[in-house]
């Protein structure tokens, strides 16, 4: 007798929403099952990887193996970006760093300068993050909307404290928002509310629902996606069918494991591969909890999992 699969019916699918513009925009959601469970529905676009550049030299920010692959052109933003071209990414993601008011707090036209200069040297769709400080973050991207208006850049972080800002900048220049609440499904539905009020259509919004890197939150991150998810499909929740972005490289990199030295802690192995793996993982990960765009740091974690996803995908 044919084993057959049982087979979960869904109630809702998620929306698309168009990313960058010209010739290599691109499209995510549109899922109509769990992630990967494409004998129960499609999953037209499959997860999107993403490779972060820093507007400023990361300094010893960064650890030394995710310095290394980019270490002769780690203080000129643009020569970066063309760096990370070579790795064939889906999209650019630009973190403004430099804007940190408890970091250099360089001016907001400083930092949209250069923002303007990444995007219009490279031809693939460009994230803008900010620094989650919401003045700080208000200013440089109402100038990097005005600046880069019809590129459809996705500006983030936008959280309750500056959605009004930072949406109307979306609106007026014609920019999708990542709407970022702190790993919580009802904040998560909140925000998409409260920006649809604003008028920033659905086609213009992908959720960030904050992410915590392996062995620092993972867990609760990846069931919060999931809920998320579950609502969305199984629960027709209008307002959260919509596709996810994950910041997860910057998270992964930052904590202890990844960044220490193999001459300070000898048990953790040879660091260059710890940190890629930890990288790695995550994204895994995230992706099976539903992600449509994985940010990413290092190019031999990126090779890993795109090789991952091109398996589950066939």
């Amino acid at each position: 007798m044919a084993f057959t699969i049982p087979k979960q019916q869904y109630s809702g699918a998620i929306k698309t929403v168009s990313l960058g513009a010209g010739g290599k925009a691109l499209t995510v959601g549109g899922e109509s099952a769990y992630p990967f469970h494409t004998f129960e529905g499609i999953m037209p676009n499959p997860p999107k990887i993403a490779m972060e550049i820093w507007d400023k030299n990361p300094g010893e920010d960064w650890a030394e193996a995710a310095k290394e692959p980019y270490k002769d052109v780690l203080g000129d933003p643009v020569a970066w970006a063309r760096k990370v071209l070579e790795y064939k990414p889906d999209l650019l993601v630009i973190q403004c760093q430099s804007a940190d008011p408890n970091g250099d707090n360089a001016p907001a036209a400083e930092v949209a300068a250069r923002v303007k200069k990444v995007v219009d040297a490279v031809d693939i769709p460009v994230v803008v993050w900010g620094t989650y400080n919401h003045d700080k973050d208000v200013e440089v991207m109402r100038l990097v909307g005005e600046q880069c208006q019809n590129k459809n850049l996705i500006l983030g972080p936008v959280e309750e404290g500056d959605y009004k800002q930072i949406g109307a900048v979306a609106l007026g220049y014609k920019h999708t928002v990542a709407a970022s609440t702190p790993i919580d499904v009802n904040l998560a539905k909140q925000l998409n509310i409260l920006l649809g009020n604003l008028g920033v259509k659905e086609q213009n919004i992908v959720i960030d629902p904050t992410t915590g890197g392996l062995g620092y939150g993972l867990e609760y991150c990846y069931s919060v996606m999931e809920r998320i998810r579950m609502a969305a499909l199984t629960q027709e929740d209008e307002k959260l069918q919509l596709p996810m972005i994950n910041n997860m490289g910057h998270e992964v990199w930052k904590c202890k494991e990844a960044k220490i030295p193999e001459s300070e802690a000898p048990n953790l192995g040879d660091a260059a591969k710890r940190g890629i793996l930890m990288e790695a993982v995550t994204a895994v990960s995230l992706a099976l909890a539903g992600s449509d765009v994985l940010i990413m740091r290092h190019p031999e974690a990126v090779k890993l999992v795109r090789k991952f996803l091109g398996q589950m995908v066939g």
